[in-house]
């Protein structure tokens, strides 16, 4: 059965795997070309010398139909033989370099888009033209948009002393999020370069027909973006356009460290708890059956909340949940 698409200006803020398979749903049910998708790059970090922007990719690969979908990153069919390479340099490597570090996994394939990226960034290009030529190269017919073209940088203060340091000291998202696989209690999250940074494709955002706050992580996807300066009074000036999907299913994230980090920074971890972050800028809310018992409360916030499966265990749910996202917002 063929199904129509529609043709909506659909705005997506986006973070990494959630999103991914998010969109891969809204390509079955809207035209790809009529679909902007804001990325996070407060995670993007510089390994080896090589500028990665891990959210981005991870996108572009989902789209390009070329992600390994067991590891919900990097390529299918990957090699390792570079890394396996570095190996050799291990016992050389002075202390206190950073040359050489394998905890980063970075795939053979996958050092092609990072080469390219640094090589067309020394030339001079800004990070959404990157964007753009890398989706392209992708066949990926969604406009990619990192969030900004400067620096945004994710840090995490750790709140108590573990392997990754003591109390108080910070380090960078992904040293949290791969090399300590965020098995360490966080105090605090900035954004460092933030206040500086101007948001891409504002336009685009203020103009859209429906606007999806894809179910990633509140606080280190969805946040970095809010964080740009008018993105969230844009968003509240367009409220009636945005449908929000809780990445909080049961009191737990479907894959990655949201409900932790939500219980250590003092969000309730709960589809309420994401309520209550997005009703200043979102008017629904989209929940997964398991919640249906805190609809009601999540409507005394003054929003919408449409309860349905929110797993994306395969395309059809994906696509399902999609569906459901742009209806609930009654477009005319």
């Amino acid at each position: 059965m063929v199904v129509e698409k529609s043709s909506l200006s659909v705005f997506v803020l986006a973070g990494g795997v959630g999103a991914a398979r998010f969109l891969r749903g809204l390509a079955q049910v809207n035209q790809p070309k009529s679909t902007t998708v804001l990325v996070n790059t407060g995670d993007d970090t510089v390994m080896h010398g090589l500028n990665i922007s891990p959210d981005i990719d991870t996108v572009i690969y989902t789209l390009g139909e070329a992600i390994d979908a067991q590891r919900g990153w990097g390529l299918t069919n990957e090699s390792w033989r570079s890394m396996e390479s570095l190996q050799r340099y291990a016992n050389v490597r002075p202390n206190g370099s950073i040359a050489a570090q394998t905890w980063f996994n970075l795939g053979d394939q996958d050092l092609a888009t990072h080469l390219y990226r640094t090589a067309r960034r020394d030339e001079g290009a800004d990070a959404w033209q990157i964007t753009r030529e890398i989706a392209a190269a992708w066949c990926v017919e969604q406009q990619i948009v990192p969030m900004t073209n400067q620096e945004v940088s994710t840090v995490v203060e750790l709140a108590e002393d573990c392997v990754a340091g003591k109390a108080g000291e910070k380090i960078s998202f992904q040293e949290y999020f791969v090399k300590h696989k965020h098995n360490v209690a966080v105090r605090s999250v900035t954004f460092v370069g933030v206040a500086s940074a101007e948001p891409n494709a504002l336009p685009q955002l203020a103009n859209a027909d429906a606007v999806v706050i894809a179910p990633s992580n509140p606080i280190v996807s969805i946040g970095p973006i809010r964080a740009l300066a008018g993105v969230d009074a844009t968003l509240a000036k367009i409220k009636d356009r945005v449908v929000a999907i809780s990445p909080i299913v049961g009191g737990h994230a479907i894959k990655g460290p949201a409900d932790r980090m939500l219980s250590e920074l003092g969000h309730e971890c709960s589809a309420l708890g994401v309520a209550r972050m997005y009703s200043s800028i979102a008017s629904t809310l989209i929940i997964d059956d398991v919640d249906a018992n805190l609809k009601s409360e999540i409507e005394a916030l003054g929003m919408r909340c449409v309860v349905t499966n929110t797993i994306m265990s395969e395309l059809k749910i994906s696509a399902a949940l999609a569906q459901t996202a742009l209806a609930s917002l009654k477009i005319k």
